[in-house]
């Protein structure tokens, strides 16, 4: 039988050692808010080498080659109309020089200024906002901590490391796995489409818009040390994913559209974006 001394020092351990497990269970709970409050609406891609480009494609897509990329956030969806009207209401249409972010003037912005205040159509809500330039494609992500993604970042999110040609797999492109057959600039509600889903779970890279990278159009293989991802305002970037009315080799992960400088500092219908965010580990 214990004596009185011996049971307070083993009651007095126990109570450390729950004491203890108690504390990391909530700084674990505590790391996984943080985590889901940073990257809130993201999807984790893992560190590691993919396929990047195509053997057999258009000349822009080869040569097929491998690329190692470190761990990284993309957005889930594209941002939507509601979710840039927020971005314009703070921060205006146009950048402290006088670069358009959002083409106000066209008639398919989703975004207009009701009693002084920018809101996005109604209706139109969750709709992939386009309309927007590069430089409010970036400026947005810079404005919500993030970035857009280089073209190797898209590619990787959206064919994993197995070299499929979409989204999905290998299978041509259906109805069930991405908004096509609709007119250039013609969209829908983001996130309609899980089978369309990348192997990580990011959603829409194939059909709706085409999306701004920061990438400026160079040939393969792909160097992310050569200077292509400092694009100036006049040069040729990418943008990736096809649109609603692309054809099946357009909607390929791999397929990569030219965006010349003068286009790129307007908006248009049929392109959106998503960020990214660099990973972070949290102890």
């Amino acid at each position: 039988m214990l004596t009185h001394p011996r049971k307070l020092i083993v009651f007095t351990v126990l109570f450390m050692f729950l004491a203890v497990i108690v504390a990391r269970e909530i700084l674990a709970a505590a790391a996984v808010e943080t985590q889901g409050g940073k990257f809130a609406g993201m999807v984790q891609i893992p560190a590691g080498e993919f396929t990047m480009g195509r053997d057999g494609g258009l000349k822009n897509e080869t040569p097929a080659h491998k690329v190692f990329l470190p761990a990284f956030y993309i957005d889930r969806n594209l941002v939507t109309a509601r979710e840039y009207a927020k971005f314009v209401q703070e921060k205006g249409p146009t950048g402290p020089n006088g670069e358009m972010y959002l083409d106000v003037a066209d008639p398919d912005v989703l975004i207009h200024n009701r009693g002084g205040k920018w809101l996005p159509k109604e209706g139109f809500e969750n709709y992939p906002v386009g309309e927007l330039s590069r430089y409010g494609a970036a400026a947005y992500c810079a404005w919500a901590a993030k970035r857009l993604p280089s073209e190797a970042q898209w590619e990787k999110a959206a064919r994993g490391t197995d070299g499929r040609l979409y989204p999905w797999g290998n299978d041509m492109p259906r109805a069930d796995l991405a908004f096509i057959g609709g007119f250039r600039g013609q969209t829908v509600p983001v996130g309609q489409f899980p089978k369309g889903a990348s192997p990580y779970g990011v959603l829409d890279m194939a059909g709706q818009l085409w999306e701004w990278t920061r990438s400026i159009y160079k040939p393969y293989p792909y160097n992310p040390n050569d200077g292509r991802e400092e694009p100036a305002s006049t040069d040729t970037v990418v943008a990736r994913g096809g649109h609603s009315a692309s054809s099946p080799e357009g909607l390929m992960s791999t397929s990569r559209e030219a965006v010349d400088a003068g286009r790129a500092a307007t908006g248009h219908a049929y392109i959106g974006f998503r960020c990214v965010a660099d990973a972070q580990l949290v102890l």
